[in-house]
């Protein structure tokens, strides 16, 4: 792709290498967090965020936790390394890639011939460097596929950020965006703002505009009156947990979007790697979901919007029914219904 964006999170010079999002669109902040304590908190604190890029700091958050480790022996080792993956699972508990990355990890370490301490440190940055590279890799392949699903739409709405931002680079949602602008077709966006956190506004509308492809950004309530003037032809977006039916579990508002691309008939397109695929759960009703700060709604940075002691709602996700989806985008192909049979054959 010719045009490359940049990546939100990298292995350079020996340490990890983080942009801080949460200080997006305002400043460009590189951040480099030296301990798992500190990976914990931006993981929490959203300065890293979106499903794929939050495995790869999980994992790179596994070898900040180790790599100082004085364990005399490889049981003891992987004990520490048991535990860091303990600490780092309870920073969010919706985004599967998470869990998956944390479990590769510590298989990767279990499956190694070697008794070695070092050895097995050394182990463990390879396998998170090797999550990372595998999911740019991935999102290229998403971008491929996808693009097949948007060829002939003039203009798309997205919701959150599932692009270059949320993952190793690329992206999920915008990766199709970005094949096919890089293929001569400029699709335009439309981009929700996100409420309450306003990845849309903050992200999304951001990295967009930093490639050059032409971004609208809208509040969320007028999703309705874009579709209904026939001015997007297309939604897609990202997911942070697939259950095995194909309900689909993203950022809050993600449900009501694609109700009303089904009311105006528009294709409502979902756009993830394999790993986002939990088929342990049956379907959406099982998928743990995060409730955040009330601040984050009762608040406009420090400035309070609403009256002291208010009761007050605030899930980070909610699911979106699998007969919304019109198919599902991964690296392997395209999913289409009936999605139980289909996502067991091809995930």
């Amino acid at each position: 792709m010719p045009y490359e964006p940049i990546a939100p999170i990298t292995w350079k010079d020996g340490q990890v290498e983080m942009i801080d999002q949460t200080r997006l669109p305002g400043e460009l902040v590189i951040i480099h967090p030296r301990t798992v304590e500190e990976m914990w908190d931006a993981i929490k604190k959203l300065k890293v965020r979106g499903a794929p890029a939050i495995g790869i700091a999980a994992a790179l958050g596994l070898y900040l936790a180790i790599k100082n480790s004085r364990a005399g022996d490889r049981a003891e080792f992987e004990a520490e390394l048991k535990q860091a993956a303990a600490y780092l699972a309870s920073s969010r508990p919706t985004a599967v890639n998470l869990f998956w990355a944390l479990k590769r990890v510590q298989q990767a370490v279990a499956a190694a011939t070697t008794d070695d301490v070092s050895s097995l440190k050394e182990l463990v940055l390879k396998e998170a460097l090797a999550i990372r590279d595998e999911d740019e890799a991935m999102c290229r392949a998403i971008g491929e596929n996808g693009a097949s699903l948007l060829q002939d739409a003039e203009a798309v709405l997205t919701h959150c950020n599932a692009g270059t931002l949320a993952t190793a680079r690329y992206g999920t949602a915008l990766a199709p965006i970005y094949y096919l602008a890089s293929r001569g077709k400029v699709l335009k966006v439309f981009a929700d703002e996100t409420r309450p956190l306003l990845q849309g506004a903050r992200l999304t509308a951001w990295e967009l505009h930093q490639a050059g492809i032409p971004v609208t950004l809208i509040t969320d309530n007028m999703a309705a009156t874009v579709m209904a003037r026939g001015w997007v032809q297309a939604v897609i977006v990202g997911a942070d947990r697939i259950t095995a039916n194909g309900d689909v579990a993203n950022k809050i508002g993600t449900y009501g979007v694609a109700i009303l691309a089904r009311e105006h008939g528009i294709p409502f397109y979902v756009a993830a790697p394999a790993s986002t695929f939990d088929l342990s759960l049956s379907s959406g009703d099982q998928i743990p979901i995060e409730e955040r700060d009330p601040a984050e709604v009762s608040h406009f940075g420090l400035r309070p919007t609403a009256p002291e002691g208010i009761n007050i709602f605030n899930p980070a996700f909610d699911v979106t029914p699998h007969r919304y989806v019109t198919a599902i985008i991964t690296e392997r192909g395209i999913i289409r219904p009936p999605y139980k049979q289909n996502i067991a054959r091809i995930i």
